[in-house]
């Protein structure tokens, strides 16, 4: 394990400092902004756009990488990155937070772009389960510890913001003094959508789905936590609770997918989830402090692996030289959906109540439940659902940083 993660241990130090800052800034922004007495409408406006930028990051990030390498686009997104939190400092505006929640998701998408390609450059068909396991369970924890940092200051002032600014700026520390070698600069892949429907409709569209819901619950949740206590703690505890659940279940659910039929994963992952969701959503504002935590736990185990089973999903139908499309085209869509869910999630908690985030994200899970029964009733015996190692489909997940090795060993084939 040891010699395994060497050659990676800076740029995961750097992983577990960056993201706590990133922790941080998600669950402090939606609190603040609703101590400030945003619209509800305005706050996932602001989600949204977060989501905006990420998908713009994820298309234009490996041309950054591309023209000058993965030190220099690291450093200089830190540094966008660890501005952004204290300019939301200065200009506390639904308008502004906007644009700087754009410019952050474009940051952060380019820094998973290049953390990724990084990590699979310096991993092996052997040991790039053990590199990306140990990297998602990094991501998780430090997520959630992040959250956990907004007890330590009164969110209505000005000293959460310079915590996150900071752990931002020193993520970028290990990277800048490291003496490993960078990787080799990667090449761009292109997106076919109607290639990747025809490949696997329930995989294409259970990224979609989970960029819907994860995307709403990551803008409104600390929204939805804040309006049902009478303080900030429960949102700190709420959203720690979900990341917490949701690293806990990514190995035991990707190793069920790999022993019994992924679409049977699917749709357990998706119908159980939309039971979840329905009670936190039509129960959790009267529920204890306790249960409401319990419940957000076991929303977080089922809704987070959901797009990494769609991603193994489709890439068992995919033949390997559409490995590329299919990566970078799942991310795209999870992006999309990321992008919308917070708009109709926000509008829904506006007319009919906080409570509704949840039932919105019931409602997408329940929908693609059915979808993908109906699919299975109509699969055909022939059509075997031949299941890939889930250490391989973890590795393709969250960003498109996959894609640039396997267009590049591509290249050097032919």
């Amino acid at each position: 394990m040891k010699s395994t993660l060497a050659p990676v241990a800076a740029l995961l130090i750097s992983v577990s400092i960056l993201l706590t800052g990133q922790g941080l800034q998600g669950t402090l922004l939606p609190v603040r902004a609703s101590l400030e007495q945003f619209p509800t409408l305005a706050i996932g406006a602001m989600g949204a756009a977060y989501f905006v930028g990420f998908t713009l990051g994820c298309m234009r990030g490996g041309e950054l990488v591309r023209r000058v390498g993965h030190v220099r686009v690291f450093l200089a997104m830190g540094a966008l990155a660890s501005a952004s939190p204290l300019v939301h400092a200065l200009a506390v505006d639904p308008m502004a937070w906007g644009i700087l929640r754009l410019l952050s998701g474009f940051c952060f998408a380019v820094l998973y772009v290049v953390i990724e390609s990084w990590l699979n450059e310096r991993s092996t068909n052997e040991t790039r389960g053990i590199v990306f396991a140990t990297y998602a369970m990094i991501t998780m924890t430090v997520l959630a510890l992040g959250q956990m940092l907004t007890l330590l200051y009164d969110p209505a002032d000005f000293e959460l913001f310079i915590v996150a600014s900071v752990l931002v700026s020193l993520g970028a520390v290990p990277i800048a003094l490291s003496t490993s070698p960078s990787p080799e600069q990667p090449h761009t892949a292109s997106v076919d959508i109607p290639r990747l429907f025809k490949i696997s409709p329930s995989g294409t569209l259970g990224c979609l789905v989970s960029g819907f819901a994860n995307g709403a619950f990551w803008s409104l949740a600390p929204v939805f936590a804040v309006s049902i206590s009478s303080g900030t703690a429960l949102a700190a505890w709420f959203m720690t609770s979900a990341v917490i659940g949701g690293a806990i279940t990514q190995w035991p659910i990707g190793l069920l997918s790999d022993k019994f039929s992924r679409r049977g994963t699917l749709i357990a992952v998706t119908a159980t989830g939309c039971a979840i969701g329905l009670a936190l959503g039509l129960f959790g504002p009267d529920m204890s402090f306790l249960m409401v935590n319990m419940l957000g736990a076991m929303w977080g185990a089922l809704a987070f692996p959901l797009y990494t089973i769609s991603v193994a999903h489709a890439n068992d139908h995919a033949e390997p030289h559409e490995y590329v499309t299919v990566s970078s085209g799942l991310l795209l869509m999870y992006g999309i959906g990321a992008t919308i869910g917070p708009f109709m999630a926000s509008a829904l908690m506006t007319y009919l109540g906080v409570g509704y985030l949840f039932v919105f994200a019931a409602i997408t899970h329940g929908v693609f439940a059915i979808y993908a029964i109906t699919r299975a009733l109509k699969k055909e015996q022939s059509d075997v659902d031949t299941p890939i190692s889930f250490g391989d489909a973890l590795a393709a997940t969250q960003t498109a940083s996959q894609v640039y090795e396997e267009e590049t060993l591509q290249e050097d084939e032919t």
